[in-house]
């Protein structure tokens, strides 16, 4: 009896309209599954517009702050250059022959015990 309902003929007639929009539906199903898979890769060899643009960018603010680096630099190295000359000071007023001399730390002098004068050269 199932052979029957299978093969009468508005069964057969309802098949054979379906059969085409199945197959169109099942391969747009394949087709967007095919291309949600797909990777588009792309190689450059680093000379594009945008990373031109961007080095030229990155390269005019290195140059605009040129000048803030030199300043803290010059800042640093007087520092450091008015520490080394107080330890040296200091260093030179200890060895000193002279009796009285005695360094000051909070004004970073070499002074004499009497007078309170600074010392030039202990």
């Amino acid at each position: 009896m199932n052979q029957k309902v299978l093969t009468s003929p508005a069964v057969t007639s309802w098949l054979r309209a379906l059969l085409p929009a199945a197959v169109l539906t099942l391969s747009g199903v394949w087709l967007a599954g095919a291309n949600a898979d797909t990777r588009h890769v792309v190689i450059e060899s680093g000379d594009s517009s945008l990373s031109k643009e961007a080095a030229r960018q990155s390269s005019e603010q290195w140059n605009e702050s040129r000048t803030l680096r030199q300043k803290v630099n010059t800042r640093s190295e007087k520092e450091f250059d008015k520490l080394d000359k107080a330890i040296d000071n200091q260093e030179t007023c200890a060895k000193s022959l002279n009796v009285n001399a005695y360094w000051e730390a909070n004004t970073e002098r070499c002074l004499d015990r009497r007078t309170g004068r600074q010392i030039d050269a202990p």
